[in-house]
């Protein structure tokens, strides 16, 4: 391949502007990404042909040296924002939900072994209360029981079951 103007040939034009385009990478971007810049100016040089038509090809590649800049700048930045964003709840620590389950476990446990624990009365209007939802007065009702009756029985229950609580703590 025959160039024009002092470079008979694309092998003499890159010998002849390599440490110039070196030295200018270098000076941008540090050593370790000089060489593949370097090699990425010629590859895109000789690849559009742009030795033959050019009629400055040492502006040329100097301009393809700085466009090679601006693209890596705009990358760089990009990455920045997009793959390393400042996001408190994605780099938060994980709570430890494996501990919160076991401790869980355990107090349902406690719960049901105070509850089981219960006189039979107290259990039947703590549990009408609780699981099924019904009011105090629907139960004073029921089991032929005064208001005050029932409650008698929920503080009662709701106190074994706080003991039981506390004590796993």
């Amino acid at each position: 391949m025959t160039a024009p103007g002092p470079f008979p040939s694309f092998d003499a034009f890159y010998r002849s502007q390599h440490d110039r385009l070196f030295h200018y990478f270098r000076r941008n971007v540090g050593r370790d990404a000089a060489c593949d810049l370097v090699q990425e100016a010629f590859t895109r040089m000789l690849r559009c042909g742009a030795l033959d038509r050019a009629k400055n090809p040492h502006a040329y590649l100097t301009r393809t040296a700085q466009n090679l800049l601006i693209e890596r700048a705009r990358t760089w930045r990009r990455k920045q924002h997009m793959l390393c964003p400042l996001d408190d709840t994605r780099d938060a620590p994980l709570p430890p939900e494996q501990e919160w389950g076991i401790e869980a476990l355990e107090l349902r446990r406690a719960y049901r072994g105070a509850i089981l624990s219960l006189p039979r009365r107290t259990r039947r209007i703590f549990l009408m209360h609780r699981l099924k939802g019904i009011s105090h007065r629907e139960i004073a009702e029921q089991i032929n029981l005064s208001e005050k009756g029932v409650e008698y029985h929920m503080t009662r229950a709701l106190a074994r079951c706080r003991s039981a609580g506390s004590r796993l703590e």
